[in-house]
């Protein structure tokens, strides 16, 4: 089969491998139908995730159809359509129990990490019955790929972390795919207002049409003092910090309101300033987290109903064999307006 193989920074090519075979009996192997790229992947490739190693095939998103299970498989069956989850759990250990997947001593966020992931023809599904999701042969397969890690993570970080209330002032800083997965979840709240605050004019932009009341770009520094203008010098009920880098961290804690809430979403790969001289007299709330994704068959049923419509997030489609070029434009997105892509398995 063809998969994209990362062999160290900067180095990817897209490759014959052997097809994945059952290996415990609680395996599925399934064929990918459609899948994706996430910024975790260009994070790997520029040598941030030491975990992974030469060699590995990448991604953690898609959906398929079940091509073999184990023995030991009890919910799915050959032929099955299915949602694949980005983080796999064993549904029997003390951090399941507590549906913290994402620290599952026997899984967690393996694919396209520690394990084989999803940028190939087929992948080998550890714990199917507890990390895969049934959807119908008709089912919009590129929205719902957008529920493998995205949409749950800016809900379950960004939003439920964040406690966003109805009439909340809501800032969430970045406006990529997870802020916008966020801003489109929050909406599920009512909050008074939404304000997006990125670099980019383009994301701004789209971020006012999936709902932003306000949008703020930074570009020039003044963030802080355009959000606060913006309240009225209160600051905001939540800041949820989307982008992973001390200067979006920095905004956060500026423009939070005494009593208010940081939900940090973004992946940091260096260090940054509490300003906690600042932060200990004002009741600040903050929380960090990796998705769970306990919230798929919830947010199934909100793209089944029409209310959430997260294919809104989707800008470019590629076949599986143009992979490579698919990387380039993601890589590239402000120049390429990407957000999000589907890459195809025929």
């Amino acid at each position: 089969m063809k998969a994209l193989v990362f062999h160290g920074p900067n180095n990817r090519k897209f490759e014959e491998k052997s097809k994945p075979k059952i290996q415990e009996t609680t395996d599925a192997i399934v064929k990918i139908t459609k899948t994706t790229i996430c910024g975790t992947d260009l994070h790997i490739m520029k040598g941030d995730v030491p975990t992974v190693t030469e060699g590995r095939t990448l991604g953690h998103e898609g959906v398929g159809i079940i091509d073999e299970v184990g023995e030991g498989v009890a919910n799915f069956k050959k032929g099955d359509h299915v949602l694949i989850s980005c983080i796999t759990a064993c549904g029997k250990c003390d951090n399941c129990k507590k549906q913290m997947y994402s620290h599952c001593e026997n899984g967690g966020w393996i694919l396209g990490n520690t394990i084989d992931g999803t940028q190939a023809e087929f992948v080998r599904i550890p714990y199917a019955d507890t990390s895969l999701y049934h959807i119908s042969e008709d089912a919009d397969e590129e929205a719902l790929v957008m529920l493998s890690d995205i949409l749950p993570t800016g809900f379950e970080v960004g939003v439920l972390n964040g406690r966003v209330k109805p009439a909340d002032v809501v800032a969430i800083v970045g406006a990529g795919p997870i802020g916008l997965a966020s801003l489109l979840t929050a909406q599920f709240y009512s909050p008074a207002e939404i304000i997006m605050v990125d670099l980019d004019d383009n994301r701004l932009k789209v971020s006012k049409e999936f709902g932003a009341t306000q949008t703020v770009n930074s570009s020039d520094g003044k963030a802080i003092e355009k959000i606060m203008k913006l309240t009225n010098d209160k600051g905001v009920d939540v800041a949820i910090e989307a982008v992973g880098i001390p200067a979006t961290f920095d905004i956060c804690q500026e423009i939070v309101k005494a009593g208010g809430h940081i939900a940090n979403v973004g992946v940091h790969g260096k260090s940054v300033d509490l300003k906690l001289e600042k932060l200990w007299v004002h009741n600040i709330t903050m929380t960090t987290g990796l998705v769970d994704t306990y919230t798929i068959p919830m947010l199934m049923k909100s793209v089944g109903s029409g209310k959430l419509e997260p294919d809104q997030l989707i800008t470019h489609h590629f076949k599986l064999n143009n992979i490579m070029e698919a990387y380039d434009t993601f890589g590239n997105a402000s120049k390429e307006k990407a957000l999000k892509v589907i890459l195809e398995n025929n």
